[in-house]
Order: structure tokens, then sequence, then C-alpha cells
């Protein structure tokens, strides 16, 4: 199983991923943490990303991807990362610490943690 940051996954709905990226998210399951879906509306709202939350194959992708919930312990490590940053990067990438499954990202600043797993890309 992967867990994908939120611009993986729009990205990825979109099909607009690199095929590095494409090779890594064809070989496993996909996964998500709650915060991801947040972000994503929030960036909806704010008009950053364009996509219909509503319509009927994105809700179906949705109901495909597991989703990690937000609990105290990855509350704990979003804390204890060897990064700072954006709030929801953090829970993202301490849900993948504390579920030993690696995050998919872009993200340089994460991209440079020595705690957070990550996938042979």
């Amino acid at each position: 199983m992967l867990n994908l940051d939120t611009h993986i996954l729009v990205h990825a709905l979109r099909g607009d991923i690199k095929p590095r990226e494409r090779k890594v998210l064809e070989k496993d399951s996909w996964s998500i943490a709650s915060v991801v879906r947040w972000e994503l509306a929030k960036l909806v709202q704010l008009g950053r990303v364009k996509l219909d939350l509503d319509d009927p194959e994105l809700t179906a992708a949705w109901s495909s991807i597991h989703v990690w919930p937000l609990d105290l312990e990855i509350a704990r490590v979003s804390t204890q990362l060897d990064f700072t940053g954006d709030p929801a990067d953090e829970i993202i990438a301490a849900t993948s610490v504390v579920h030993r499954v690696p995050l998919v990202t872009r993200d340089r600043r994460i991209l440079r943690s020595k705690i957070v797993p990550f996938p042979g890309l």
C-alpha cells in the first residue's frame, strides 16, 4: 500500500503524473491520510484545483482508496518529524511513519526526511 499526498492524488486523478510515479502507483494500492480530503476540498474552494467533488467517477475513485484516520499517535508523530511545514503535510507524513506506508510526494522538504518512508522512484 502507498500513501499519496494531496498533490500526487490530484495529478493521479487527472491522469497527469510523471512516468516514474505512474510505475510506482500501478504496482500497489493507494491510501490517503484523512486530512487529504479536507485539503482537496479547500483547494477546490480556493480555485487552486479544478475538480468536481460530486462527479460520480471521482466518487467511485474515492471509494477504492483506503483512508487513514487521524489518531493520537499520528498527531504526536507529526510534532516529532525531522522537517516542519504545512500542518497538513506533517499529518500526511506522520501517517506514513506510523503505519509504515511509503509516501508518494513531490514535496522536496518532505523528501529530505530521514524518518518518512518513501517508495523507490
